[in-house]
């Protein structure tokens, strides 16, 4: 059985490692055995659980991700071709080894390293502690673009490269790539797919970090509409930071009526998602116990644990797409149609849908975008061109 895999993320500064730390920890103090690792390059998992990374309690352990070391043991080919070639233009050898560690693999790698530990089989949950939104929606987004293109090109490269090898060397001075190298290339690639198929599954959701503030809460709504677009199901959002209305003096009961509208404001923008109250607490949650404490109160009564009760953004009828795109507006949103293929465009964010058979040969006969749900129909009839 799949592990429950849940995601982390929000504007920076919110208290999304945090949450993620206090869900983990609630999770092992409950008898589940939980991973806890970080897509975030700042590494500051281990600062919250004043531990270094490993076994840091009974059931939990925390993975810090070894970027250097997880490309030699499964893309080596890829990085060795890479230095080779950098080596070949007259960059020196450490140069080289420096440059091939590109910028966003430490992310990358996070993503397949935890699509390993979802295949062993050691772990009930798995805690994703993301980078910050937009990162964080860039990384997320990846997998299916990175398809689009493969799927298109790498037929065509595999037989380039071998036309071409010959005339490479003597004319660029470089080394072609070998069949090694693309069968690296298309290794990453699935790997890539099989950590979407894992994060858009059952058994995964994304969890929202927020605190009560007009600007935050804002982008928190313009990152639901995009992880629905993307097809990642949220689950919950997690108010941080509220400050408790008993005792308040005059500055601090200024703050609690803010944010008393604004968590109001919240509450009905993401239902029927729960909103999670965080109250402020006196001093930083550092250290299992502290964060055990702020898992109790995050989650009272309700079990973080179960399943998604939320439906795939996604879904397919016999003429019928429907798109869950909440918060989105009519104005921000766009839909094309070109060959086999529907874009869905929301805000700045796009989404290139491969239809299936059934739907790919007929005419969209409309689209709708009414309470945050897009529903594009089609019509029976075979699809001539463009639209």
């Amino acid at each position: 059985m799949s592990p429950r895999v849940l995601l982390f993320t929000g504007k920076g500064g919110v208290g999304k490692t945090t949450a993620a730390a206090a869900t983990a920890t609630l999770a092992a103090r409950r008898g589940l055995k939980t991973l806890i690792v970080s897509t975030d390059t700042a590494h500051s998992l281990a600062d919250a659980l004043g531990v270094p990374p490993g076994e840091v309690a009974p059931s939990l352990h925390l993975h810090q991700v070894d970027t250097q070391r997880t490309l030699e043991r499964h893309w080596g080919e890829l990085q060795e071709y890479a230095r080779g070639v950098l080596t070949d233009l007259g960059l020196d050898e450490i140069t080289s080894e420096e440059i091939t560690v590109l910028p966003g693999a430490e992310e990358i790698i996070a993503l397949l390293e935890l699509r390993e530990h979802a295949r062993a089989g050691r772990w009930d949950v798995i805690v994703v502690d993301c980078a910050p939104t937009a990162e964080t929606l860039r990384l997320l987004a990846l997998p299916e673009a990175l398809d689009w293109h493969v799927t298109r090109l790498l037929p065509l490269g595999r037989r380039l490269v071998r036309l071409v090898a010959p005339f490479v060397r003597g004319v660029a001075h470089v080394s072609a790539p070998g069949d090694q190298v693309v069968d690296a290339g298309e290794r990453f690639h699935r790997g890539l797919m099989e950590v979407r198929e894992l994060l858009t599954g059952d058994n995964a959701s994304v969890r929202l970090v927020l605190t009560p503030e007009a600007v935050v809460l804002a982008e928190a709504r313009r990152t639901l509409t995009s992880l629905n677009l993307y097809g990642y199901r949220v689950d919950a959002v997690i108010a941080n930071r509220v400050f408790p209305a008993e005792g308040a003096d005059e500055w601090r009961a200024q703050w609690v009526s803010a944010q008393s509208r604004l968590l109001a404001e919240a509450e009905e923008s993401f239902a029927p998602l729960p909103v999670h109250v965080v109250p402020y607490l006196p001093a930083e949650p550092v250290g299992k116990d502290a964060l055990a404490d702020v898992g109790a109160r995050l989650y009272g009564e309700s079990d973080p644990f179960a399943p998604p009760a939320v439906e795939p953004p996604l879904r397919l009828t016999a003429d019928e797409l429907t798109l869950a795109l909440p918060g989105a507006d009519r104005e921000d949103v766009d839909l094309a149609r070109k060959g086999d293929e529907l874009i869905v465009t929301a805000g700045p964010y796009r989404r290139v849908l491969a239809l299936p058979a059934a739907l790919a040969r007929r005419k969209i006969a409309g689209a709708v975008l009414r309470d945050g749900l897009l529903q594009v129909r089609f019509t029976s009839g075979s699809e001539s061109g463009g639209a």
